[in-house]
């Protein structure tokens, strides 16, 4: 895939899976079974992530034109925090083969702004950017920590996103700081309101760093949304309740 590792496995419907900032698709493991017996799972390590290291990341436009071309057709495309903005994308720019969406913990803006008080605070990924070659690891560890907050298990999913991490080589440097980039910069609020197609929202009732706020919104922006969310979790569902994550993939039956 243009140079992209993916790994397919299962029967079913097409499910192309998106993976988050820093992390790559070992992330999934822990849901990767269940929806194995369900769906064509396709698990991509996104550029400059995991085993595909090697592969640049740029700008958002550019990981979603490495991406659309290589899509199944008619495919669910799954997207959790940057990579839920990266399905957005997709689902615009390539709506013949995006038949559904399923978006986790993620937001069209992930930074505060005047009229978007759903956010974090532009200077909290400032930072991030500034430590990542002064202290790379420290700042990535900072950012884990800030994922699991809000959770009743805490320790646990920051003991597994500590573990997925270091299952694969650290992310390259300069993707990294694209990412965060892309995080501080992107706004895709204005864009909601042209995706055609159904979306699945699943989304961690205590998530701090995409407020739930944003995922009430944001339903009431597309043409047909479900809101799955789910109580006493953070910004990792499908690692704090990977059964309950699972299931909300059900509500994808009840669109034509």
């Amino acid at each position: 895939m243009n140079g992209m590792h993916i790994e397919t496995a299962g029967d079913g419907p097409d499910l192309v899976m998106l993976h988050g900032w820093a992390m790559h698709s070992g992330i999934w493991d822990s849901v990767a079974a269940r929806l194995q017996s369900r769906f064509r799972l396709h698990r991509i390590d996104l550029p400059g992530h995991g085993l595909s290291r090697d592969c640049r990341l740029d700008t958002l436009d550019g990981v979603v034109s490495r991406i659309a071309a290589q899509l199944p057709e008619r495919c669910i495309v799954c997207g959790w925090s940057l990579g839920g903005q990266i399905a957005i994308k997709l689902a615009l720019r390539a709506p013949e083969r995006v038949h559904r969406l399923v978006l986790v913990a993620t937001t069209p803006c992930f930074v505060k702004r005047v009229d978007w008080p759903w956010g974090m605070e532009p200077l909290t990924l400032q930072y991030f950017m500034e430590n990542l070659a002064r202290d790379y690891q420290q700042t990535l560890s900072r950012f884990l920590t800030l994922q699991v907050r809000g959770g009743v298990d805490q320790s646990k999913v920051l003991a597994q996103l500590r573990s997925s991490l270091l299952q694969r080589a650290q992310p390259e440097p300069n993707a990294l700081r694209a990412g965060l980039q892309i995080l501080l910069t992107n706004d895709l609020r204005a864009e909601l309101k042209e995706i055609m197609q159904p979306v699945l929202l699943i989304h961690g009732e205590n998530d701090v760093i995409t407020p739930i706020a944003a995922a009430n919104w944001m339903q009431q922006q597309f043409r047909q949304a479900q809101l799955k969310a789910i109580p006493h979790c953070g910004h990792a569902p499908f690692l704090s309740f990977p059964g309950l994550f699972t299931d909300c993939f059900d509500a994808l039956r009840s669109y034509p």
